[in-house]
C-alpha cells in the first residue's frame, strides 16, 4: 500500500510535466492556428488633417462651429489680410516702376540709333571732304609744277638777257599763286581728314552708348521678372489668410477664436476627413494565417447588438513598438519576451447600417476569419467574386 501510495503522485507529476512541455511547446500553433481570430484591441479610425496658418496676423472670421460638416474647398478661417493686401498693391507698383524704366530705356536706344545714323552720316560727309580735297590737291599740283618751271625758264633767260622783267614778275606771280593754292588744298585735306576721324570717334562712342543701353535692357528685364515673382509670393502669403478645407469631412475642435494673434505653424481646427476604417492590433501569434482580403466581423461597443462586416486591407509592415517614439532596444539589459503586436487595417464594407455614426476613436472587437484556414466565412465571400 505505501508503495502504491508513493507511485500515484509521480505518475501525476510525470504526466503533468508532459502536458505542460507538450502544452508551451505547441501553444503558438494552437493559438495561431485557430480559423477565426479575435481581439479587442481595435478601434475606428479616420484621416485627421491638422488644418495651420502659414501666416501671422489676427483671426478675423471663424466661418464654422465645432463639430460642423463642411465641403471641399469651403472657408473655415479668415486671417486679417489688410497688410498683404497692401503688400499685394506694393509690389504691383513697384514692377510698374522697373516696366517704366524699362520702356524708358527702349525710347534711349531709340534716341541712340538715331545719333548713329548721324554720325554715320558725318562720317560719309568727312570721307567725301577728304575725297574733294583730294581731287583739288591732285588737279593743282600740274599747274604748280607747270608755273615752277617756267619761273626757273623766265629767270636764266633774264640772266642772259633774253626776256624781260615784267614776264619774269608774271611767271613768279603764277607759280606763288599755285604755291598757295596747292597749300590752301592740303588743308582742307587735312581739315577733312580730322573731321573724318572725329566722326569715325564719334559713331564709335555712340555704338557703345547704345551697347550699354542694351544691357541695362537685361538688367531692366531680369528686374522685371523678380517684381513679378514678388508679386506670386505677395498673393500666396494673401491666399494663406483663408483657411480651407482640403476635402470634405467633419471639423473637430476649435483650436483659436476671433481676435487672436497666430503664428505660423500655429493649429487652427481638425479636419475629420474620409471614411472611417478600422484598426485592429494582433499580436504576431494570431497572423499565421490572417491574409489581405480576409473577411472580418465587427462589433461597436458604442452599437451593442450591430454586427458590421468588412476585409482585411493591409497589414502593417512593422509592429507598433516599431513606431513608437522610444522603441525598446532587446539588445540591453536583461530581456524578457513580450509578444508583439501588429496593426492590421479593415475597410468596412459599403452601405453598413452605421454609415455616418461612427467616429474615431471608438473601441471595437474583431474577428477576422483567416483564409490560411479554413473558413466559411471566407469561402462564401469569395464565391460570388468568382
Amino acid at each position: 500500500m505505501s508503495k502504491r501510495a508513493a507511485v500515484i503522485p509521480l505518475i501525476v507529476l510525470v504526466v503533468a510535466a508532459l502536458l505542460f512541455f507538450v502544452i508551451s511547446g505547441r501553444w503558438t500553433s494552437w493559438f495561431g492556428g485557430r480559423a477565426e481570430q479575435r481581439t479587442d484591441d481595435a478601434y475606428v479610425q479616420a484621416d485627421m488633417t491638422p488644418l495651420s496658418t502659414r501666416i501671422s496676423g489676427t483671426v478675423r472670421k471663424m466661418k464654422v462651429e465645432d463639430f460642423d460638416t463642411v465641403k471641399a474647398s469651403q472657408v473655415l478661417v479668415e486671417i486679417a489680410d489688410d497688410d498683404y493686401r497692401a503688400i499685394v498693391e506694393q509690389a504691383k507698383a513697384a514692377l510698374a516702376a522697373s516696366q517704366a524704366a524699362l520702356e524708358d530705356n527702349q525710347a534711349a536706344k531709340r534716341i541712340q540709333e538715331v545719333k548713329i545714323q548721324s554720325a554715320e552720316a558725318m562720317v560719309a560727309e568727312a570721307e567725301a571732304a577728304v575725297s574733294t580735297a583730294r581731287a583739288g590737291i591732285a588737279s593743282t599740283q600740274p599747274d604748280v609744277e607747270r608755273t615752277a618751271l617756267e619761273r626757273k625758264r623766265q629767270e636764266a633767260l633774264l640772266a642772259s638777257k633774253a626776256t624781260t622783267l615784267q614776264q619774269l614778275q608774271s611767271a613768279v606771280a603764277n607759280a606763288e599763286s599755285n604755291s598757295g593754292l596747292l597749300a590752301s588744298r592740303q588743308g582742307d585735306l587735312a581739315r577733312a581728314q580730322a573731321a573724318l576721324t572725329s566722326s569715325r570717334v564719334q559713331i564709335e562712342a555712340e555704338k557703345r552708348e547704345l551697347a550699354a543701353l542694351d544691357s541695362r535692357d537685361a538688367l531692366y528685364r531680369a528686374d522685371i521678372q523678380a517684381k513679378k515673382a514678388a508679386i506670386t509670393v505677395a498673393e500666396v502669403n494673401l491666399s494663406y489668410t483663408r483657411i480651407t478645407a482640403p476635402a470634405n469631412g467633419e471639423v473637430g475642435k476649435r483650436d483659436v477664436q476671433e481676435g487672436q494673434l497666430v503664428t505660423p505653424g500655429m493649429q487652427m481646427v481638425e479636419l475629420v476627413r474620409g471614411d472611417v476604417w478600422i484598426l485592429a492590433n494582433y499580436l504576431e501569434t494570431q497572423l499565421t494565417n490572417i491574409r489581405k482580403g480576409d473577411v472580418a466581423d465587427i462589433k461597436i461597443d458604442a452599437f451593442p447588438g450591430v454586427v458590421l462586416h468588412g476585409k482585411v486591407v493591409q497589414i502593417a509592415p512593422a509592429s507598433g513598438s516599431q513606431s513608437a517614439l522610444l522603441p525598446p532596444d532587446n539588445a540591453t539589459g536583461n530581456f524578457t519576451k513580450v509578444v508583439q503586436r501588429i496593426p492590421v487595417k479593415i475597410a468596412l464594407d459599403p452601405g453598413h447600417p452605421l454609415q455616418g455614426r461612427l467616429r474615431p476613436g471608438l473601441s471595437t472587437e474583431v474577428t477576422i476569419h483567416a483564409s490560411g484556414r479554413s473558413s466559411d466565412k471566407n469561402a462564401n465571400a469569395e464565391g460570388p467574386q468568382s
